[in-house]
């Protein structure tokens, strides 16, 4: 699941990502990823990024800086 995208692409999140490489990866070489970083676009500029984490795992902000910036979020299990 991705936070915010729509059915398959679009919507307020995050919904860009490198798919291909990752599962390549994964398949190819054992690397399952730890986390996924997704951009979200205006107009042809990336205005958001965020990490997707693996289920159960949720993006925590942490506290500090923008929330707009995939590295000011931690994966952790939701409370």
């Amino acid at each position: 699941m991705v936070p915010g995208m729509a059915h398959c692409i679009g919507g307020e999140g995050p919904d860009t990502f490198d798919k291909i490489s990752l599962i390549e990866r994964w398949v190819e070489k054992g690397e399952a990823p730890a986390r996924v970083i997704a951009a979200h676009s205006t107009e042809g500029k990336v205005d958001r990024t965020r990490p997707l984490c693996p289920y159960p795992q949720v993006a925590r902000y942490n506290g500090a800086g923008s929330i707009d910036e995939a590295s000011n979020f931690t994966c952790r299990l939701p409370h």
